[in-house]
């Protein structure tokens, strides 16, 4: 973790939150990879209704593979309605309800509906079980290694649904990352109406946090009061979680105290821009004897306010390497380490073709080798 600078007398910056307010906190610059700030990052809990996100995630998904569609109209089943109707945090779907995706979305990302959590998984899956094991793949698929989903809305279930701080942050990203036009339109909404029933967002810092959309919060007895949020400023995007907080206030002003003093205490710097070249790795029997590389996305850098410190860049790969290389094609990693410490691990592509060389190039090479 990178230490933080000493507040400035001018400006005094706010202090992340206390460990009696957010025994659990994370606090990632998803821009840079880093993280700036972490406390019990692996600890199991339960996620409560922050389990929505994951649904919303495997629905963005099935809605990218045309497997679901938001147009898509589903009804409730009557035992569905027996058992969900007005329990816990609803969407307050009446029992002939005939509701489209894009609505139960938003009931689902704004309101925390219960009901529409089970409504879609099984208008989508056919049963809750078979969104299970759905949610659960998607889990793995994006490497969530402790974290596991026994129910589509993280209703009480005596643990059987966990999670951590870590994982929490990898199912955020790959939300905001791999579905950004979604996320837009589902998350960070002030409230809904639906059925004429007005309700708003309990989301702590959307509204409050300058640059805030999201994400999700989550409370049970048996969980207590947690957070997984996000706010970007000026292209610079960080991601906190905070959990097992005694009460909705303390976990509230950990949230935003958390994502602010993140924002108050660390600059971003960008080092390379989108496919700019960053270094060239050497090609074996290729058409070219090097390969440029550059990474997908501008690499950016998160660095302690008002503190010199000392930035070392590597190139890492397997090499030479051998050709054929495909343009696109990851093949080495760019390692940024900030006084002595990696804080980032950043996947570079080729960003040309490089066939394999016939028996004239290779010649050619072979000499240029031994003049070298």
């Amino acid at each position: 973790m990178l230490g933080a600078a000493s507040p400035s007398v001018r400006d005094p910056a706010p202090l992340p939150p206390s460990e009696q307010d957010a025994p659990i906190a994370l606090l990632v610059d998803l821009s840079s990879g880093q993280t700036l700030f972490a406390r019990e990052t692996e600890r199991r809990f339960m996620p409560a209704s922050i389990t929505k996100v994951m649904t919303a995630l495997l629905a963005f998904e099935r809605i990218e593979d045309h497997r679901l569609f938001p147009e898509q109209v589903m009804t409730i089943r009557p035992e569905t309605f027996e058992r969900w109707h007005r329990v816990g945090s609803t969407m307050y779907l009446p029992h002939d309800a005939r509701v489209t995706v894009d609505e139960l979305l938003h009931g689902i990302t704004t309101v925390s509906g219960n009901d529409a959590s089970v409504v879609l998984a099984e208008g989508a899956a056919g049963s809750v079980a078979q969104w299970l094991e759905g949610m659960n793949a998607t889990a793995a698929k994006y490497g969530m290694r402790d974290s596991y989903f026994n129910t589509p809305n993280g209703w009480m279930d005596d643990g059987r649904t966990f999670t951590t701080a870590r994982d929490l942050v990898t199912m955020g990203s790959a939300l905001v990352r791999r579905h950004p036009a979604k996320y837009r339109h589902f998350f960070g909404a002030e409230g809904l109406e639906y059925n004429g029933i007005i309700q708003r967002n309990h989301d702590p810092i959307t509204g409050k946090v300058a640059g805030a959309d999201g994400i999700k919060t989550g409370f049970t007895n048996q969980a207590g009061y947690g957070f997984l949020g996000s706010a970007e400023r000026n292209g610079r995007r960080l991601m906190m979680v905070v959990a097992a907080s005694p009460t909705g206030r303390a976990r509230n002003e950990a949230s935003r105290e958390l994502i602010e003093w993140g924002f108050a205490n660390f600059d971003s710097i960008r080092l390379f821009e989108k496919d700019e070249t960053i270094a060239e790795a050497r090609v074996q029997n290729g058409s070219s004897r090097a390969v440029p590389l550059a990474a997908r996305a501008p690499v950016r850098l998160s660095l302690p306010r008002d503190r010199e410190a000392e930035i070392d860049l590597a190139i890492r790969y397997e090499g030479p390497l051998r050709a054929p290389i495909e343009q696109g094609e990851e093949v080495a990693r760019l390692l940024v380490s900030v006084d002595g410490e990696q804080v980032n691990s950043v996947p570079l592509v080729a960003t040309q073709t490089i066939v394999e060389a016939n028996l004239l190039r290779r010649v050619f090479n072979g000499l240029a080798g031994w003049v070298a």
